[in-house]
């Protein structure tokens, strides 16, 4: 019958909150009182935005939470966003222009993985700052990300706790040094990146396409474009037993098909094409041959009809003794109205006319999703509201019809399938790194000692339990110096001894202690200690030279490339007089060229990946190193060495 059965998800959540400032000490009802009328006149100003915006999952909506603990009464927000990511950075967005629009607010966002925008700017993040100690300290203000440093040493900044800080002491911050806090411009622009092109990005997420629909859910998403996603998702995640109440529709009938234009965001529509699905002969959903000029409109709008089936019967079938009315009336509603009219939320459209009249539905509906969600006791499932729709709606199947003869173009899906340099160009572009240049082949001139000197910066950094650390541009590696580390560093490399090296610098005082019988003992028993450890290093590199001749004669030792370079026995006969005679016939071994060897096996490596994803491309990508396409396409060898 199908594919695959139900897709187990993660429920990706992003939660956001607004805060008041300066949060001084209210009344508890004036307090919520004014948090609330800041809910309406936020969700009227990005109306325009948020009412036509078709969410994967739940839309954007705030609510007044009441204060707990040491978190103060604010405004708060949760939308499960799903599989679209674009959701929830345009959230972001909205979140960042909220603070910008109303300068008295500050606003601090999370996801499941907590600080997420942190983990977008992770590459220019200070190195103090960590998940174990940055809560509280990430958030929006006047439009701008703000970060709360933490001080270098206890009481040095005496505004800056040494912990981080809790939610009014951040606030408080935030009112007072606003200047101080900003984050640097390279984590701004990291975040600013991800969200640029809003608003107009939003059309360009969209898809539009023509589906083969039963006339019912026509009208259904002529009035609430925004469930074709609930749809999408019914049958993208589907079950057996979802799948029951599809063997013979009750709902959808096929016989009232009709063709239509269907509005999907890129997610849902890639969702809904990339499943491969036969109907039950039973449902009566028949599908033309592949072949056929509208096979793709019959197979989406067969899905799509499956999808909102699924959605119906999971509702009551006496769902009409208790049906909500989806304007509750609300105090709140005529101002919301007025003010919409105000922004210009109804393109200057005749009031009765058809499109304000479908302008209207999506503005009641929103409202009663977002602004007034707080005052209705009991949210509405999909299913629910379809099916309240189809009873509450007048339609003509045959009107419908007539409107087949004028469906808009559809879009083109060609970037469903991206080519192999479309998908490169679009992961930089997710790395924030610019486009390059095209250059011409006279032009190209690969240094291929950028390879080694990258590895060596690499393999020099000192790696701990999180990880290794990548060696960044010049431009990006912050310059800091520690006297007292760097003394110490010296101090267990060098030992106490070193100190002693020069008696100028010794006082009267150095003088005393260092005639003392103690003294003298410690400082014997320091220089033994020391000329024990050079012996122990001038045993280890006489073991390893050993250990070179032995292998220099082997398969292992021959595939390394060694410098041009000869020189006579006597010049190291003191040094190999007790070793035995390794037949390098009069000379020494001559020392392997490290750097020839290093790019020439990164080089074949390179070359085995045939173009794909491998660990030379990443690890040097990684360090800003790009090679050039291999055009030599003999076979690689790795193994074993070819010796002539």
């Amino acid at each position: 019958m199908e594919e695959n059965t139900k897709l187990a998800t993660v429920e990706d959540t992003v939660e956001y909150h607004l805060f008041l400032i300066p949060d001084e000490p209210r009344d508890p009802e004036k307090h919520k009182e004014i948090l609330q009328k800041y809910i309406e006149r936020i969700m009227t100003h990005f109306a325009p935005l948020l009412v036509p915006y078709i969410w994967q999952n739940q839309p954007f909506n705030l609510r007044y939470k009441p204060g707990k603990g040491d978190v103060p009464a604010h405004i708060f927000g949760m939308t499960k966003f799903g599989d679209n990511i674009e959701d929830e950075w345009f959230i972001v967005y909205i979140v960042k222009q909220i603070t910008k629009e109303f300068p008295e607010l500050v606003a601090r966002i999370e996801d499941n993985d907590g600080e997420f925008l942190l983990i977008e700017a992770a590459d220019f993040l200070p190195k103090w700052l960590d998940p174990d100690n940055s809560a509280n300290r990430v958030f929006f203000y006047h439009g701008e990300l703000c970060i709360i440093p933490a001080p270098r040493k206890p009481g040095a900044v005496p505004w800056l706790p040494t912990t981080p800080p809790t939610v009014p002491q951040a606030l408080n911050i935030i009112s007072t040094h606003p200047e101080e806090i900003l984050a640097s411009e390279s984590i701004r622009a990291a975040v600013n990146r991800r969200i640029r092109g809003y608003p107009e990005k939003i059309q360009a997420s969209l898809h539009r396409a023509h589906c083969f629909l039963p006339a019912g859910i026509v009208a259904v998403l002529k009035q609430r474009p925004r469930l074709v996603a609930a749809g999408v998702q019914a049958f993208y995640l589907r079950d057996p037993i979802d799948l029951r109440a599809c063997r013979v529709f009750k709902t959808f009938l096929p016989e009232t098909r009709i063709m239509t234009s269907v509005t999907f965001t890129k997610c849902l529509y890639a969702q809904l094409v990339q499943q491969r699905f036969v109907p039950d002969r039973r449902s009566g959903y028949k599908m033309p041959p592949p072949s056929h000029p509208q096979y793709r409109a019959h197979e989406l709008g067969m899905k799509l009809a499956h999808g909102f089936e699924i959605l119906c019967s999971k509702f009551s079938p006496h769902f009409s003794d208790s049906k909500k009315s989806f304007m509750t009336p609300s105090p709140l509603w005529a101002g919301f109205l007025e003010s919409l009219k105000k922004n210009d939320y109804f393109k200057g459209l005749i009031e009765g006319s058809a499109e304000y009249q479908t302008r209207l539905e999506m503005a009641k509906n929103y409202f009663q999703l977002s602004v007034n969600r707080s005052e209705s006791s009991l949210a509405m499932s999909p299913g629910e509201e379809i099916l309240t729709l189809l009873q509450t709606i007048p339609f003509d199947i045959e009107e419908l019809k007539k409107e087949e003869a004028n469906l808009p173009r559809e879009d083109d899906d060609e970037w469903l399938d991206l080519s192999p340099d479309q998908l490169d160009q679009l992961l930089q572009e997710a790395a924030g790194k610019k486009d390059a240049e095209p250059v011409s082949k006279e032009e190209e001139k690969y240094d291929l000692s950028q390879v080694s000197e990258s590895m060596k910066a690499f393999i020099s950094k000192v790696s701990t339990h999180k990880g290794a650390e990548l060696p960044r541009e010049p431009s990006e590696a912050p310059i800091t110096f520690d006297a007292d580390s760097f003394l110490n560093y010296f101090d267990k490399i060098l030992g106490p001894s070193s100190h002693e090296s020069d008696s100028d610098d010794l006082d009267e005082e150095d003088f005393e202690y260092l005639d003392s019988d103690d003294d003298l003992d410690l400082k014997t028993q320091e220089t033994e200690e020391g000329a024990s450890v050079k012996g122990t290093l001038n045993n280890l590199k006489s073991y390893m030279a050993q250990m070179d001749q032995e292998l220099a004669h082997t398969s292992i030792g021959k595939s390394f490339t060694t410098q041009k370079q000869m020189e006579p026995l006597s010049q190291t006969t003191s040094n190999n007089s007790d070793e035995e005679d390794s037949g390098a016939g009069g000379s020494i071994m001559t020392p392997v060229d490290v750097d020839l060897n290093l790019v020439s096996n990164i080089l074949e490596s390179y070359s085995s990946q045939a173009g794909l994803a491998g660990p030379a491309s990443n690890l040097l990508q990684s360090m800003g190193v790009q090679l050039p396409d291999n055009t030599d396409h003999r076979p690689t060898r790795l193994w074993p060495p070819h010796h002539d």
